[in-house]
């Protein structure tokens, strides 16, 4: 595992065990780095913040693309909308931490666009309309601020919802 894995996976975890984003100082203790050497990855805690999120969202285009390539992606994407209660965590002090520190200069906007783009590309190509694929985009989004919120819905309720949105039409 390269160095910034190493980094981002260590902030991951002391975020998730403190609840908190942790500072950099502790961050590179934990990898056994100096801070300077941590700076050279990472020049501040938006760039940290950015690494997490960028990592995350390849991590889905990664799960879409597979799930793409076997027809399912409109479940999958609904079922990625269900995070475990370790993700809702890292994404809470995310969130918290873009809003702490500010966006600014960071180019997530960017990069959320540009991936938000390629999985409703997905999601028209296997359901066949525009209009479908924004629904279950829009809903999957609901499913997860409802997650974020500490009002997540019922798993066997998602599989209903995939089950109405995917299906054929009435």
């Amino acid at each position: 595992m390269d160095v910034r894995e190493r980094i981002l996976d260590s902030m991951q975890e002391l975020a998730l065990t403190h609840g908190v984003l942790p500072s950099l100082d502790a961050i590179a203790k934990d990898v056994g780095l100096s801070k300077g050497g941590l700076i050279h990855h990472f020049p501040n805690r938006i760039a940290l913040v950015d690494g997490l999120i960028v990592r995350a969202v390849r991590a889905v285009d990664q799960e879409m693309r597979q799930a793409a390539e076997q027809g399912r992606a409109a479940e999958t994407w609904l079922q990625l909308s269900l995070p475990d209660p370790g993700e809702l965590d890292l994404f809470r002090a995310m969130l918290v931490a873009l809003k702490a520190l500010g966006s600014g200069e960071n180019q997530l906007c960017t990069v959320l666009a540009e991936a938000t783009q390629r999985w409703d590309d997905l999601l028209r190509k296997e359901l066949g309309d525009q209009a479908r694929a924004r629904i279950v985009r829009l809903v999957g989004d609901g499913l997860f601020m409802n997650a974020l919120a500490g009002t997540p819905v019922e798993r066997a309720d998602v599989e209903t919802i995939v089950q109405t949105l995917t299906g054929p039409p009435a």
